[in-house]
């Protein structure tokens, strides 16, 4: 019974473990999925600054202040952020960094 019992604590450990890292995976692709919407508003309407979106189970939470395209994910209990910074050259619009903060 009690090799029995530290097994199953070790399993479902192991479970959680699994669940809670797709889950911040999911978070990770909302808050890409974020700042593409960002970047296509933006491009769309220069004075874009920001915005939510509902995709699937999971939110996003865009914002665009001075070139800097900053998009929040959200999954569950998992939470991700990224950030882009830009340059607008005469309205062409490159990315100058992308990062996870």
């Amino acid at each position: 019974i009690t090799i029995i019992s530290a097994e199953a604590i070790v399993l479902y450990t192991n479970i959680l473990s699994a669940s809670t890292a797709e889950q911040g995976m999911d978070a990770y692709y909302l808050a890409e999925s974020g700042i593409e919407e960002g970047m296509i508003r933006l491009i769309r309407d220069p004075s874009y600054s920001g915005g939510s979106l509902t995709v699937g189970s999971g939110t996003v939470d865009i914002q665009v202040t001075n070139g800097i395209v900053t998009a929040t994910g959200s999954f569950h209990n998992a939470i991700r952020k990224i950030q882009v910074t830009t340059t607008n050259n005469n309205g062409a619009i490159a990315i100058d960094s992308w990062k996870e903060i």
